[in-house]
């Protein structure tokens, strides 16, 4: 996901382990009646649960109205044929009183009948052109303002969306089409179901007047762009580079993940959203001149890291958002070359930077509210310890590592510890202080550096201090020019302060930390005499 494009109500709410611990829902199925005459909306959820221990309720999330005649999804019938229910409405939640206990192991299927006008995740409203749109817009825990659920990225379900609506719309949404047709009254039922069990978060319809164009094929996986009829020509111009992009990710990660990839211009309120095999721009992306380049790769990479491997929860952000910063500038770099990676990595860093001047919360937080999760920690940092991994363990170990995170959790959920155990079995290596240092404590390096040459011992003297609250350990190479020439020196790092004594035989010109760049740090260098 690209982040916000404009302000939004955060949500206050600190982070939970596993929103639901008794059921793990295996399947949904959503029914849902949209119209132009109203933003009422009409739904009939099926939810097929498994039951991890004995239970004689369940708990879904479902948002109603906060005081009477307010936004907000209303329950009018439920019924289950083989064991009876009550459901009870108390705020968010939805509880289902069991008319007999339920056996660990055992699966059940609730129908709920529901109708209401959304508070928020499935956003009604008009595009760019003044055109009626329906755009669900569920990330991070926004799903249960339009659907029964259990909304958490912990557990994972197949989903089908059937859709009726007016039939001059057309309807995009996860997996694969299984039926379209026309009904009485100009209305139109539109079939889509996905088969790999994904998380809440990532679960989306969107209906528009689409017009739609197939940008080709990856190893059989169709691409496909659906954009507003008014700038079609634009749209499928920009969207098709998403082709490209996939089959670069397929080669790099492995094999796509889903049944087709839709890049859908749409009213979601990020400059783009990850949904599972259907992604969601914001409408303002299409400009005819492929600016979006980095957008699409980024959102592309998150079908791999955020989709398939999902975060166990939202205090892990970093495995969806950070990989996909960096492997999208990895993505640049293999096409458009080095000086174009390293104006990205510069660029992310200078975030970063900033970002630590005002925040004290490390990248694995589990204090703040989501939607401020979106942010340098999540993104450009997390972006950046890929890079030092990547710089520290070398590109063949770092490429590995990848594909080995990859396959091992494809289709389920992982957090910090889960990838650096990936890490440390790939490369041979103990890498607690890398992962504790960068991912448990707030801030980066800042490092002073003065430097002097003692020109009887020949030598280039430099004291190293941390300035910073924690003291980090890190590898820091120093780059000496010398009348054209340069020799480089790798220092380690691991105290308040150091001194350090490098030979040279005359004075150098200039003194360099990291030219390489490889260290995620602010630093200062001084000559003294």
């Amino acid at each position: 996901m690209q982040r916000l494009l404009f302000v939004v109500p955060l949500i206050f709410f600190h982070i939970t382990l596993i929103a639901q611990s008794n059921i793990d829902v295996l399947h949904y199925k959503f029914e849902i009646e949209l119209s132009d005459k109203s933003d009422t909306i009409s739904g009939i959820a099926t939810i097929d649960v498994k039951f991890l221990s004995a239970s004689d309720s369940i708990s879904l999330d479902l948002a109603g109205p906060k005081q009477p005649g307010s936004k907000g999804m209303l329950i009018y019938t439920q019924h289950d044929t083989d064991h009876p229910y009550i459901a009870i409405v108390r705020g968010d939640k939805v509880i289902l009183d069991l008319s007999d206990t339920a056996k660990a192991g055992e699966e059940r299927r609730f129908i709920i009948h529901y109708f209401g006008i959304p508070s928020d995740g499935l956003i009604i409203s008009r595009n760019k052109y003044g055109k009626r749109t329906f755009f669900s817009d569920n990330w991070p825990d926004r799903a249960h303002h339009w659907i029964p659920c259990v909304d958490d990225p912990s557990d994972k379900a197949s989903v089908e969306f059937i859709i009726t609506a007016p039939d001059h719309y057309e309807v995009v949404s996860n997996g694969l089409l299984a039926e379209e047709r026309k009904l009485p009254d100009s209305r139109k039922l539109t079939h889509w179901k996905e088969e790999t069990p994904l998380p809440t978060k990532i679960m989306v319809i969107g209906v528009a007047d689409f017009a739609v164009d197939t940008a080709g094929y990856v190893h059989d996986i169709p691409v496909t762009s659906w954009v507003f009829p008014e700038n079609k020509k634009a749209g499928f111009y920009d969207y098709a580079q998403a082709k490209n992009v996939l089959a670069w990710f397929v080669d790099y990660i492995g094999p796509f993940p889903y049944k087709k990839l839709a890049n859908v211009q749409s009213k979601t309120m990020f400059g783009g959203m990850e949904n599972a095999g259907a992604i969601f721009y914001n409408e303002s992306t299409v400009t005819g001149t492929r600016s979006e380049e980095r957008l699409l790769a980024h959102e592309i990479t998150h079908q791999w890291f955020g989709d398939m491997v999902t975060e166990k929860n939202f205090s892990h952000l970093w495995l969806s958002e950070g990989f996909a910063t960096y492997l999208a500038n990895v993505y640049l770099e293999s096409i458009h070359g080095a000086d174009r990676f390293n104006k990205e990595m510069k660029e992310d860093k200078e975030q970063v930077i900033d970002f630590a001047r005002s925040s004290d919360q490390p990248v694995v937080d589990t204090f703040s509210p989501y939607m401020q999760l979106l942010n340098a920690n999540s993104y450009q940092k997390g972006g950046w310890i890929l890079h030092m991994l990547r710089r520290q363990l070398g590109d063949s170990i770092f490429h590995a590592i990848i594909r080995a995170y990859y396959t091992g959790y494809a289709g389920k959920n992982a957090d910090t510890k889960d990838f650096q155990m990936i890490c440390e079995q790939v490369s041979g290596k103990n890498l607690e202080t890398f992962f504790h240092q960068w991912l448990y404590l707030p801030g980066i390096p800042q490092v002073e550096i003065k430097w002097r040459y003692d020109s009887k011992k020949k030598m280039v003297v430099l004291a190293v201090d941390q300035l910073q609250k924690h003291v980090f350990d890190f590898p820091l190479e120093i780059a000496i020019e010398i009348a054209g020439k340069t020799k480089t020196q790798q220092l380690l790092i691991n105290k308040r302060s150091g001194q350090f004594s490098i030979p040279v035989k005359t004075s150098p010109v200039r003194v360099t930390a990291d030219p390489g760049s490889s260290l995620l740090f602010e630093s200062q260098v001084i000559k003294i005499r």
